[in-house]
């Protein structure tokens, strides 16, 4: 198992498996200890008979604001990414995965829920994709699955602008059920959990894999050439600048990174001649 992690809390509700992100203080950021825990659970629950459904929500006033960004930073190149291995599990798992969104979901945290079946937001609650913004590319097949649910041109808006995402106006476009009031929110999604867990289990385990199993393969592929992106981008010069200018809240200067880049290479080609 992995390491225990005080930053994931769980508990049982009869056949409902609870995990609550609490890290409030870094809105809920995830770090390695903490996809190893979720992924941990998620295989356990698939084995274990009495967890009929998993509840994924978040402490205090957000649900996931994404990678904690240390971790990216001690990240050696070439390194695997817990983030992935996490998704992957989160996208093969059979055992129904309800989520509540109760504030902020940022990168892995708004893509995690294409992996997902029932999802419930606070109405304040909102989404956004910033991969491009970070100087990155998008993850967790984002990049084909979004697409094929709203679109090429409104995919695009969220992708490469990271176009912030309302929770009202992501249920009309069908990428969450439905808007509630913040005190409704965890009540409705675990009633919405105990309907499942009260089902059978075989039938309904069964029929999630089939409505996922027309794009199972295609999703695992995807989000592996996204990964490889992902890794070769990470440690580039737009990718430091971006998060230097996060911890020095300022507006990145991609342009300047361009060209230092552009000014290395030509240093490099003139020195290469010389020889």
């Amino acid at each position: 198992m992995a390491e225990v992690t005080p930053d994931i809390l769980v508990r049982r509700d009869g056949g409902v498996l609870l995990l609550t992100l609490n890290r409030p203080a870094k809105k809920n950021a995830l770090t390695t200890a903490m996809y190893q825990e979720l992924s941990h659970w998620l295989q356990q629950a698939d084995v274990d008979d009495t967890i009929r459904c998993v509840l994924l929500s978040g402490s205090g006033d957000s649900f996931c604001s994404g990678n904690d960004l240390g971790d990216f930073e001690r990240r050696k190149k070439g390194e695997p990414s817990p983030g992935i291995a996490f998704l992957e599990v989160l996208a093969a798992t059979r055992t129904p995965v309800v989520v509540a969104v109760n504030g902020l979901g940022v990168g892995i945290g708004a893509t995690l829920l294409l992996h997902c079946d029932l999802i419930y937001a606070a109405r304040g609650a909102w989404l956004r994709f910033p991969f491009v913004d970070l100087g990155l590319v998008p993850e967790a097949a984002s990049s084909l699955l979004l697409p094929r649910l709203l679109g090429r041109p409104r995919a695009a808006e969220l992708l490469l602008l990271g176009e912030k995402l309302g929770a009202e106006y992501a249920a009309d476009l069908g990428l969450i059920n439905a808007c509630l009031d913040d005190d409704a929110l965890l009540p409705h999604a675990l009633h919405q959990a105990r309907r499942l867990a009260d089902l059978p289990r075989r039938a309904l385990q069964q029929a999630k894999q089939l409505i996922r199993q027309p794009d199972a393969e295609t999703v695992v592929t995807q989000m592996r050439i996204e990964a490889e992106h992902f890794s070769r981008l990470l440690h580039s010069a737009e990718a430091v600048e971006a998060r230097r200018a996060i911890r020095e809240r300022r507006r990145p200067d991609f342009r300047g990174a361009e060209a230092a880049v552009q000014s290395s290479a030509d240093r490099a080609a003139s020195l290469a001649k010389e020889d």
